[in-house]
């Protein structure tokens, strides 16, 4: 039975602004895709978890997503990250994505922060 890809957007900033579910998806997941695990261990030791990671970025995103799908595909829960907001907007993600969708795994995008969202909010315009 094929695992899932879960896409889960990290705070832009404050460490702080990541939500509970973001927290339970990274904890739950069997292993953690980042665009730079650099970052993503620190997001990870400030939230206690200890997890797999695999590097998954611009230059090595055609040799490594074909094995991270592999891995999805034998049952395991993949939880992608970028270095900071949503996953496949200015990262390699959207090609995973396609990958996964095309093999027919279950996607699901979890919500977070969104700094256009907060910066709308504070604009002023209607």
């Amino acid at each position: 039975m094929a695992g899932m890809l879960y896409l889960v957007p990290t705070p832009i900033g404050n460490l702080g602004d990541i939500s509970q579910r973001c927290r339970e998806v990274l904890s739950q997941a069997d292993f953690i895709a980042a665009e730079d695990t650099r970052v993503t261990i620190k997001l990870l030791n400030y939230l206690g978890i200890k997890k797999s990671l695999v590097s998954y970025y611009e230059h090595n995103k055609t040799q490594r997503g074909g094995k991270i799908l592999e891995r999805i595909l034998a049952g395991e829960t993949c939880a992608l990250v970028s270095d900071a907001g949503s996953p496949a907007i200015s990262d390699p993600g959207e090609d995973l994505v396609r990958q996964c969708a095309d093999a027919g795994v279950l996607v699901s995008a979890i919500p977070g922060p969104c700094a256009v969202i907060t910066a709308l909010s504070i604009s002023g315009l209607p």
